[in-house]
């Protein structure tokens, strides 16, 4: 039979690339806490592959900052330490105000309708209280911009600072407000207005305000 040309391939991944996607995941959830001392062993019957992805997954990882490994003793999930979100959040922040700007010549009425529905779920999650939920939602909607700014380094960049922001917050259990509802609400309209400046304005804000709430939950 005749295969298609145009055919696009599923992306697979290698037992590496899957054992890390889902070691950080924990890492980052706080399945693996701070502190604790991870085995290969284990992590390697727990997820069904062989010892040497879960070591390279763990080189990486410390790489990554999310372990620490100590040859011939231990390897243990870092700790969470709150002060970084001043070292993550202003270039996060920077980032993604220019994937705001660098999106807008690439916006369809699809992406535009899908900005508004993800807001609409942020918003209903935010109102339930359903804040983990809001987190997620959050972070996709600001993976759509990204994405439609289509720059592979910033990509790259944000997908590592982002990783660290979001362990950060559920470790923390940040409650995301309804200002933020609103600014995702205006970086829509201004993104379908080409207004570069001011989206990019209110996209950095959006993140920045993030830094004084996150120290007023925290403040106790």
């Amino acid at each position: 039979m005749p295969i298609p040309s145009d055919l696009t391939k599923p992306v697979r991944k290698s037992a590496k690339e899957n054992a890390f996607s889902q070691l950080q995941q924990w890492i980052i959830d706080g399945t693996l806490q701070p502190g604790e001392k991870l085995n290969d062993t284990e992590l390697a019957e727990a997820l069904g592959v062989s010892r040497t992805p879960i070591r390279e997954s763990l080189q990486l990882l410390e790489v990554n900052g999310f372990v620490k490994m100590y040859p011939g003793k231990a390897t243990q999930v870092t700790e969470v330490r709150k002060k970084s979100i001043n070292e993550l959040l202003p270039p996060l922040a920077a980032l993604q105000a220019l994937s705001a700007e660098l999106a807008i010549a690439q916006l369809t009425d699809k992406i535009t309708a899908l900005l508004e529905t993800t807001n609409e779920r942020f918003a209903e999650a935010i109102r339930s209280e359903n804040y983990y939920s809001a987190l997620k939602i959050d972070e996709e909607f600001h993976q759509i911009i990204v994405d439609t700014a289509n720059n592979q380094y910033i990509s790259s960049i944000v997908a590592s600072l982002q990783a660290h922001v979001r362990r950060l917050f559920f470790h923390n259990s940040i409650v995301l407000t309804e200002k933020s509802i609103d600014e995702h609400a205006a970086i829509i309209k201004l993104m379908k207005e080409r207004d570069s400046e001011k989206a990019a304005k209110i996209m950095k804000e959006n993140w920045l305000r993030a830094i004084d709430e996150f120290y007023f939950k925290n403040s106790d």
